[in-house]
């Protein structure tokens, strides 16, 4: 295992300078994240492939964003996330499409998002569509040499499971978010590994607590100082043969950030 770090492509001038921020904390292993498909193009993957060889990084995983709202939370969050809700799916999955398109440019071979909050009941109309939504996108990594990945958070391990085995593309994975399970409430992350862990291909180091009230998130943490028991989960993640990369991901802004991220990654290094 190794440990990365997030690099978040907002706009085509400042490629360079995300991918410095990285090295400068000491950095070989990132995972993309762009939600801007206004950069799914060569020019931009030219300065991405650019400014990996000038500072030495590798992605492990192309974290593909998608337009249309956005709430993070429990009462709006099943109608506007993912590929859920019908009235966004259709574009949607035009935008999953062309990341990974934008992903081959940069010889990327790991796409992840957020699907949505997934249905639950698997003999309803609702699962089916969104199953058969999910489909096509991995059936278009699938031809680009590409897994496609589920980050955790917005349902349970035993509906993500059933999700993979019934899109049966072959091609899919987890990106496996610890914090996320607890943030929703959904799960244990390390419980979560014994029923879908051999489907993980890559991993985020976020922490957190489990939710206090019915209509929003638990709270983010710095890692080490939530729920997730790190020296667990990575000793379990190596049990099953999980040999990528923990990236770390603090979702906060300004000098603290730089703080824990930095501290995270020797915390992180030791355990490995």
């Amino acid at each position: 295992m190794n440990v990365g770090v997030v690099v978040i492509l907002r706009n085509a001038d400042e490629v360079d300078a995300a991918f410095k921020s990285a090295y400068d904390l000491g950095f070989k292993h990132c995972q993309l994240i762009c939600w801007n498909k206004e950069l799914f193009n060569r020019e931009t993957a030219d300065k991405v492939l650019s400014a990996l060889k000038k500072y030495d990084l590798k992605i492990s995983t192309f974290w593909c964003g998608w337009s249309g709202p956005t709430a993070w939370n429990f009462t709006e969050g099943p109608q506007t996330l993912g590929l859920v809700p019908e009235c966004y799916r259709f574009q949607r999955m035009q935008e999953l499409c062309q990341g990974s398109d934008f992903a081959k440019m940069i010889n990327v071979d790991k796409i992840a998002t957020h699907v949505g909050f997934m249905p639950e009941n698997p003999s309803t109309e609702h699962y089916r569509s969104v199953v058969a939504a999910i489909r096509v996108v991995a059936a278009h990594c699938k031809a680009n040499g590409q897994s496609f990945l589920f980050e955790t958070g917005q349902e349970t391990p035993t509906t993500l499971l059933r999700t993979i085995q019934d899109v049966g593309t072959g091609n899919l994975g987890i990106n496996l978010d610890p914090a996320n399970l607890i943030l929703y409430g959904k799960g244990n992350p390390v419980d979560a590994l014994d029923t879908f862990g051999q489907y993980v291909m890559d991993v985020h180091a976020k922490d957190g607590f489990y939710p206090t009230d019915g209509n929003n998130l638990g709270k983010e943490a710095k890692v080490g100082e939530g729920k997730v028991n790190f020296p667990l989960l990575i000793s379990r993640l190596k049990e099953i043969g999980y040999n990528g990369t923990v990236t770390i991901e603090r979702e906060i802004s300004g000098e603290q950030q730089t703080i824990d991220i930095a501290d995270t990654k020797k915390y992180l290094e030791a355990l490995i």
